[in-house]
């Protein structure tokens, strides 16, 4: 196995490989990238046996000598980091099978494992087959991907539900506290619902993968899995085994006190205030009279913090208490100049949204302090 590649073209796939790799291993293998050489692809393979992600790219030159072996992810990436930007690398696999790269006076002598070693993922047929521009699923992740759990022992919520049913893909994530929830509408013709959880780390290194560009990609939905391809790569993640909380319960339905506000406004205040907020419980308190709203913020050293903003609302009085870092996570991910919010009481939950026809909605519920 021995072949030629720029630093340039290797650095980025791998980096984006290696991304998957855990630092702690319970298999030697499991530190090491798969590298796969067949004349002139280039394929790397990272896992953790829950997440896969293989990269491929062309080489300049065609490679005499094709094979496949794996090598240890990260020292790889530090010795690619550590070369000049124009650099070119040579591999070469010796008959020990040790791989050497060098670059210019620089040589560095790698252990290996045998590619037979390495786990590789079913290739099942999966269940649904759709495609779409990349654009259109990273804003679904990063329209809701804040709101899922962390560690919780309802391991369900440490993920983002992917719902497909006639012509629309909703994408759910909630940690008991809030929700977030973003729908689009895409060509899939499926006769029943059909829903799966992508955990956590699925969720951040597909969101890594995706660009803001009309690129299709072919997504294909399994009992136990997902993939996400395109030309350079191919992402698979096992799906959480669970049921996750009937989303459509949570949406506060029937709201008649309705404010409407400045975005940036709001999220300036909310950022201010959010200094002198307890740090543990970040409570804030939202005060609505008809066209002004009063947030104060109050911690145990007997500090406060206090904001007016103008607001459009014609209601009665409500005073209701929120975590204000709920707030700013919406207000933070939403683009639009004004933000829709809605409320029952002082009692119910907040459903924060955009005011004209927007592809996402926002469930915040109340505090009491």
């Amino acid at each position: 196995m021995k072949f030629t590649v720029s630093r340039e073209a290797l650095l980025a796939p791998l980096q984006l490989v290696t991304g998957v790799v855990e630092r702690r291993q319970t298999l030697p293998v499991l530190a090491n990238i798969l590298m796969v050489l067949d004349q002139n692809t280039l394929s790397l393979t990272g896992t953790d046996l829950e997440v896969e992600i293989v990269a491929r790219f062309s080489l300049e030159q065609v490679a005499a000598d094709v094979g496949e072996i794996t090598i240890p992810a990260r020292k790889l990436v530090d010795i690619c980091r550590s070369l000049p930007d124009d650099a070119t690398i040579d591999f070469l696999l010796q008959d020990d099978q040790k791989m050497i790269v060098k670059s210019g006076r620089s040589r560095f002598t790698l252990t290996t494992l045998p590619a037979n070693d390495f786990p590789s993922t079913e290739k099942r047929e999966g269940d649904i087959h759709f495609s779409c521009p990349q654009f259109l699923i990273k804003r679904l992740i990063d329209r809701t991907a804040f709101a899922m759990a962390q560690q919780d022992v309802r391991y369900y919520l440490n993920g983002m539900l992917w719902e497909v049913e006639a012509n629309h893909l909703h994408c759910v994530a909630t940690d008991g506290h809030r929700l977030a929830m973003c729908s689009r509408e895409l060509d899939i013709d499926v006769p029943l619902k059909v829903q799966a959880i992508l955990p956590r780390k699925g969720v951040i290194e597909l969101s890594r993968l995706l660009n803001d560009d009309e690129t299709p990609i072919k997504l294909t939905l399994g009992a136990h899995h997902i993939r996400v391809e395109t030309e350079d790569y191919m992402f698979t993640s096992k799906l959480v085994d669970g049921k996750f909380p009937d989303y459509e319960r949570v949406l506060p339905k029937g709201g008649v006190n309705v404010i409407l506000g400045d975005r940036t406004e709001l999220k300036q205040a909310f950022a201010r205030t959010a200094i002198l907020s307890n740090e543990k419980y970040r409570g804030v308190r939202l005060n609505f009279t008809k066209g002004l709203l009063n947030i104060v913020a109050n911690n145990p050293e007997q500090e406060e913090a206090e904001e007016q903003v103008v607001i459009d609302y014609q209601g009665d009085d409500i005073e209701v208490g929120f975590n204000v870092s709920y707030l700013q996570d919406v207000t933070n991910v939403l683009d639009t100049e004004k933000i829709k919010i809605t409320l029952s009481d002082a009692n119910s939950s907040a459903l924060l949204e955009e005011p004209e026809m927007g592809d996402s909605v926002y469930v915040v519920m109340p505090m009491r302090l």
